[in-house]
């Protein structure tokens, strides 16, 4: 496998390696959405600059898209892979945080 392929797994997984950006992901497997619904749905204290740095961190590593309708951004994640990965990360978390 060539360094590259590795690098750029090492660099989807960190960002993956945020909490909010996982929630995000985790929000945005219901279908595409609004930003700010996203916001709302998130049940996070955070603000929209917050969650439009956050967005651009995925947006940057392909994992999820943008479709600008006027002024109002409506984002969604591209492919089942993530949901996949999330769900894997998930079973393992739990797993170790349970102590089995």
């Amino acid at each position: 496998m060539p360094n590259s392929l590795y690098a750029a797994q090492a660099e989807l997984l960190q960002v993956l390696g945020h909490p909010v950006r996982i929630r995000v992901l985790e929000v945005l497997q219901g279908g595409p959405i609004q930003v700010r619904e996203l916001l709302a749905a998130l049940e996070l204290e955070i603000e929209l600059p917050e969650l439009s740095q956050h967005l651009a961190v995925l947006l940057g590593c392909g994992v999820v898209v943008v479709n600008r309708r006027g002024a109002t951004a409506v984002y969604e994640v591209v492919g089942g892979d993530v949901a996949e990965l999330l769900a894997v990360a998930r079973r393992v978390s739990a797993v170790r945080l349970l102590g089995a």
